[in-house]
C-alpha cells in the first residue's frame, strides 16, 4: 500500500514539473493567434516580461513618453521666467517712454534755461542706457536660469537612469543661488525707487484735481495753488519759473506728455514689482534644488562606501 502511494506521487510531481508556465508576452500571442487565425506562429518571436510602463512589446508608449517629459519640466523656473521677462520688459518698455515724457516736461514748463536741468538731462540718458543692459542681461540671465531648472530637475527626478551630478555642477547651482539672492535685493532697491516718479506725479495729479474742484465750487482761486519742483530736488532753486500755479498747472495736467508719463511710470513700477516676485520664486526654486542635489550626492556617496 505504501508504495503504491508513493509511485503515485512520484508521477505527480513528474506531471507538475512538465506543465509549461505561461507567460504574459505569450499570453498576448496566443490571443492575437486566437482573434487573427491567418497570422503564421512563425513570424512572432518572444518577447521579455512586462516591467512597469513597458508595452508588451518592450517599446514605451507615447503615453509614458510624454509622462516622462513632463516630469522634467521645472514648472517653478517657467513660471518665474515668464513673470520675469514680462515685469522686465514693462519696467524697461515704459520707463524709457515715461524718462522721456518727464524731460519734456521739465523743458516746457519748469525749467526753460537748458543750463539749468543739464545735468537731469544727463542722469536721464545714463538711466536709459542702463535700461537697454538691464533688458538684455535679464533675458540671458532667464535663459540661463530655465536651463538649470531643466538640469536640475532632471537630476533630482533621477529621469535619465541613475543618478549622476559632479561637484563642478553643484557649485554652479550654489554660484546661482548666490547671484539670484543678490538680484533679488538690488530689484527690491529698484522697485521702490521706481515708486519716487509715481509719488511726484501723484502729487501734481492731486493738486490739479483739487484747482478743478475749487473753479467747480467758486470758493478760492487756483491761482493761490502752486507745484514746486524745485523742492523734489530735481532741478536747483535758481533754475526759472522752477513751479507752476493755477491755470498753468491745470494746463500742464492736461496735456499727453504728463497723462502718459504719469500711467507708464505706474507700469513700470509694477513691473518692478513683478521682476521681485519672480526673483523670490527663482530663490525658492533653485535653493531646493540645491538642498537636494546636495543631499543626493551625499547619499550617493555613501552608499558606495
Amino acid at each position: 500500500m505504501k508504495p503504491a502511494m508513493e509511485t503515485a506521487a512520484e508521477e505527480n510531481a513528474e506531471q507538475s514539473q512538465e506543465k509549461k508556465v505561461i507567460t504574459r508576452p505569450e499570453m498576448e500571442i496566443g490571443r492575437y493567434h486566437w482573434m487573427y487565425r491567418s497570422s503564421r506562429p512563425h513570424r512572432y518571436h518572444h518577447v521579455p516580461a512586462v516591467r512597469g510602463n513597458v508595452s508588451p512589446l518592450g517599446i514605451q508608449g507615447c503615453f509614458e513618453c510624454c509622462i516622462k517629459c513632463l516630469g522634467g519640466v521645472p514648472y517653478a523656473s517657467l513660471v518665474a521666467t515668464i513673470l520675469c521677462f514680462s515685469g522686465v520688459a514693462l519696467f524697461c518698455g515704459c520707463g524709457h517712454v515715461a524718462l522721456t515724457g518727464t524731460v519734456s516736461i521739465l523743458e516746457q514748463h519748469f525749467s526753460t534755461t537748458a543750463s539749468d536741468h543739464a545735468l537731469l538731462s544727463e542722469v536721464i540718458q545714463l538711466m536709459q542706457y542702463v535700461i537697454y543692459g538691464i533688458a538684455s542681461f535679464f533675458f540671458l540671465y532667464g535663459i540661463i536660469l530655465l536651463a538649470e531648472g531643466f538640469y536640475t530637475t532632471s537630476a533630482v527626478k533621477e529621469l535619465h537612469g541613475e543618478f549622476k551630478t559632479t561637484a563642478c555642477g553643484r557649485c554652479i547651482s550654489g554660484m546661482f543661488v548666490f547671484l539670484t539672492y543678490v538680484l533679488g535685493v538690488a530689484w527690491l532697491g529698484v522697485f521702490g525707487f521706481s515708486a519716487v516718479p509715481v509719488f511726484m506725479f501723484y502729487n501734481i495729479w492731486s493738486t490739479c484735481e483739487v484747482i478743478k474742484s475749487l473753479q467747480i465750487n467758486m470758493t478760492v482761486p487756483g491761482d493761490q495753488i502752486c507745484v514746486d519742483i524745485r523742492q523734489y530736488g530735481i532741478i536747483p532753486w535758481n533754475a526759472v519759473p522752477g513751479k507752476a500755479c493755477g491755470p498753468i498747472l491745470e494746463n500742464i495736467c492736461n496735456t499727453n506728455e504728463f497723462y502718459m508719463s504719469y500711467h507708464l511710470f505706474i507700469v513700470a513700477c509694477a513691473g518692478a514689482g513683478a521682476t521681485v516676485i519672480a526673483l523670490l520664486i527663482y530663490m525658492m526654486a533653485t535653493t531646493y534644488n540645491y538642498a537636494v542635489l546636495k543631499f543626493k550626492s551625499r547619499e550617493d556617496c555613501c552608499t558606495k562606501f
